[in-house]
């Protein structure tokens, strides 16, 4: 049974348990699901089976453990069990992005245990042991593996589950993929922890433009500085200033490409207060300057084109 999920809640996802129970049907082996955007378990969470998840709409930053990146139509990517993980687009009070995911989720226990039965499902394990720290698929992969997971929700039962050893198998073999979190990622996986930082992770997003400071943080956590400093790092896997960095960055790197706004506004409007610092900031992170990765994202959408 493939389960929609639509629920029309506030700009950016609202706190809630942060651990996922995941109910399959007795019919089948794992769970399809299409999503709506936003919805109350779009949030920060984890939970033991692996999650395949496509990105069929729209753009924002993705969450992997410790990882920060950017997403759009077509983002591909699996995440291991126990990883805490999210995918935030910036939505307007009341705005519905209807489809925004495909969600895919399995036990692993389920394969390995098959495995006695059905040897050649022995080959998944090193495909799973990878994916414990997130992985996203480019290229070809991420393009067959999209279509299998959209070719899921027309069929069920026997058919469906042919698909999926398809897409498994497919997402196994490929070399076009990207690994995400660090492996020396270990978050403290109970639910009042992961509700602070849920919290914090949330204001941070819809204030990282401005002159955010660490003391403040804290107070929104109920902790010294000192001792939020420790949490958040051992909990997102970055500083509290590097976290704010890579969403500036991330930002700015749509403005380059989306947009005509001068660099120099592109720096003021992601938090920035002088452009020598920006400069430098985006030269570390992405090895070009911010022209140059505003004139190589023209050159691509011209090809594209």
């Amino acid at each position: 049974m493939a389960f929609r999920r639509r629920k029309n809640t506030a700009a950016i996802p609202r706190t809630v348990p942060a651990f996922e129970h995941i109910v399959t049907e007795a019919s089948d082996s794992f769970l399809w699901r299409l999503d709506d955007y936003p919805w109350e378990r779009n949030v920060w969470n984890f939970h033991p089976e692996y999650e395949i998840h496509l990105l069929r709409k729209s753009s924002g930053v993705a969450l992997v453990g410790d990882h920060i990146g950017e997403f759009g139509p077509g983002y591909l990517s699996i995440v291991g069990g126990g990883l805490p993980h999210d995918w935030v687009t910036s939505v307007q009070p009341g705005e519905l992005i209807e489809g925004r995911d495909i969600v895919l989720q399995f036990d692993p226990q389920r394969l390995r245990g098959s495995a006695g039965l059905l040897p050649e499902l022995r080959e998944l394990e090193p495909f799973l042991e990878r994916s414990l720290r997130g992985i996203v698929f480019h290229g070809r992969a991420a393009l067959d593996g999209a279509a299998l997971m959209e070719r899921m929700g027309t069929v069920h039962g026997l058919a469906r589950f042919c698909l999926f050893l398809e897409l498994a198998d497919l997402l196994a073999r490929t070399d076009e993929y990207e690994l995400l979190s660090s492996p020396d990622f270990s978050p403290a996986l109970d639910a009042t922890s992961l509700d602070i930082i849920q919290r914090t992770l949330t204001y941070l997003f819809q204030h990282f433009a401005e002159d955010l400071k660490l003391p403040e943080a804290a107070e929104l956590a109920g902790m010294s500085e000192s001792t939020f400093s420790r949490f958040f790092q051992k909990n997102t896997g970055n500083s509290f200033s590097d976290h704010i960095a890579k969403l500036r960055l991330w930002q700015a790197c749509k403005l380059l490409a989306d947009t005509d706004i001068p660099i120099t506004d592109v720096c003021f409007q992601v938090g920035y207060m002088n452009i020598s610092n920006f400069n430098r900031a985006f030269l570390r992170k992405h090895r070009m300057t911010p022209s140059s990765y505003r004139k190589l994202s023209k050159q691509r959408m011209t090809m594209r084109a």
